[in-house]
């Protein structure tokens, strides 16, 4: 699992700050939350905490076993889901499943037959992805990111598109797979999308 310690990160767009000073430590297997409005700069420290961008001041550390992780390495260690991150709308469910294999191994020994069955879209599996509803494309990614390998996940708003039914299979999948991963969570003040989190920082 990976350790995040984060000093005096701040991060500015076209010449205004989005947030700064921020100081914190996720520690190994923690569970993180980062709240806020929106526009407060969620998503974008998501995107910090992933390596996909720099702060504009302050420093990101990341390590693994006590051995430091550069922001070059860091992408085969982590996982986003996140509304803005689209899968590939030509692939089949279960070809984005084969897809993801090639690049990052599941959970134990799950078949794609199981992994469909644990996103409830056995019904959608023959159907490409751009003709999946919101809410489904979500449940898909979500299924991937909680059931992938991956010792850092970042999860931005994790509960949009999805109904009152689709909710409640979320808390069930984080309880399920997200208990030995270091876990972080971007929300809008939901709470259902943050349950029985360790820590959380608010923006």
């Amino acid at each position: 699992m990976i350790q995040i310690v984060a000093s005096a990160c701040g991060k500015k767009y076209r010449g205004k700050w989005v947030f700064r000073n921020l100081d914190f430590a996720i520690e190994p297997g923690q569970h993180f939350a980062i709240t806020g409005k929106n526009g407060s700069g969620k998503s974008t420290l998501i995107k910090i905490l992933a390596g996909y961008i720099k702060p504009s001041e302050g420093t990101v550390h990341w390590k693994h076993n006590q051995a430091s992780l550069l922001p070059e390495t860091l992408f085969k260690h982590v996982f986003v889901a996140a509304p803005y991150i689209e899968p590939i709308e030509e692939f089949t469910f279960p070809e984005l499943i084969q897809f993801q294999r090639r690049f990052k191994p599941f959970t134990g020994s799950l078949s794609t037959a199981e992994i469909i069955k644990i996103a409830n879209l056995e019904e959608s599996k023959e159907k490409p992805l751009q003709f999946y509803s919101s809410g489904m494309k979500q449940r898909a990614m979500l299924t991937l990111a909680l059931l992938s390998k991956s010792m850092l996940l970042l999860l931005d708003e994790p509960c949009v598109n999805l109904d009152k039914e689709a909710k409640s299979w979320y808390a069930e999948l984080l309880y399920r797979f997200g208990k030995d991963k270091t876990l972080v969570i971007a929300s809008n003040h939901n709470q259902e999308e943050y349950p029985g989190i360790d820590s959380v920082i608010s923006l």
